[in-house]
């Protein structure tokens, strides 16, 4: 292991050592989540996502830090997405279930109280299944848009404040890369399942579970170029 590679594992088991030693750090947590969902919500994917992006960038240049990459652009990019996410989570949770309710299945909210069942199961993997074929492309297009408007700007702030050239970026994206790796193979190879096992579990572990998944889906979309996908 390189001394970068022990370096960035130590900070990151510093980042949630806290959470294994005392209450107190998951309870400060949980109440500022339930208090400011959409600034929690914001600063958990500001960091962890763009762990994530660090660590695919280590896969892909064997550095965490590369000029122009532009780290705190893309935590700004992450942070702003993941108050999104956090209002997808909210809308899908609420409404897929009502849906359910209005083709014909009764007692969603007894079923999602209930221990794990094949029912329950069910509710979960229809959430899944909707956030991630409804919101999740646009999302991640929306991300590439971003990132391909930071690495144009060389990774700067300043570059990254000047207006993004949406329709231009748009046209010019990888869609061969971003229809057969993330939207044909991540989907429902990783997210749907992923996102099924996370609204299985209680509230409080479905944001502390979605965080954790904010790292994997830095890594994901980082490497998504490593290679033409066909």
């Amino acid at each position: 292991m390189k001394k970068n590679d022990l370096l960035f594992c130590s900070l990151f088991v510093l980042l949630f050592f806290p959470f294994f030693i005392s209450d107190e750090p998951y309870h400060f947590y949980k109440e500022f989540n339930q208090l400011h969902p959409l600034i929690a919500s914001f600063l958990k994917f500001a960091v962890l996502a763009t762990l994530g992006e660090l660590i695919g960038l280590r896969i892909k240049t064997r550095n965490y830090f590369q000029k122009g990459f532009g780290v705190l652009p893309r935590a700004i990019v992450w942070g702003f997405l993941g108050i999104t996410i956090k209002i997808a989570f909210v809308i899908f949770a609420v409404g897929t279930p009502a849906f359910l309710e209005s083709i014909g299945l009764e007692d969603i909210k007894q079923i999602m109280s209930n221990p794990i069942t094949l029912q329950k199961i069910g509710v979960s993997f229809s959430i899944s299944v909707a956030i991630n074929l409804i919101y999740a492309p646009i999302m991640m297009t929306l991300h590439k848009i971003t990132d391909t408007h930071i690495l144009s700007n060389q990774g700067t702030l300043k570059g990254f404040l000047t207006p993004i050239k949406f329709g231009e970026i748009f046209s010019n994206l990888d869609w061969n890369t971003q229809w057969y790796f993330t939207f044909k193979k991540t989907i429902p190879l990783f997210w749907i399942p992923a996102h099924t096992i996370t609204f299985l579990l209680p509230p409080d572990l479905q944001v502390l579970f979605a965080a954790l998944l904010g790292i994997a889906l830095g890594i994901l979309l980082a490497v998504a170029n490593l290679k033409p996908q066909k």
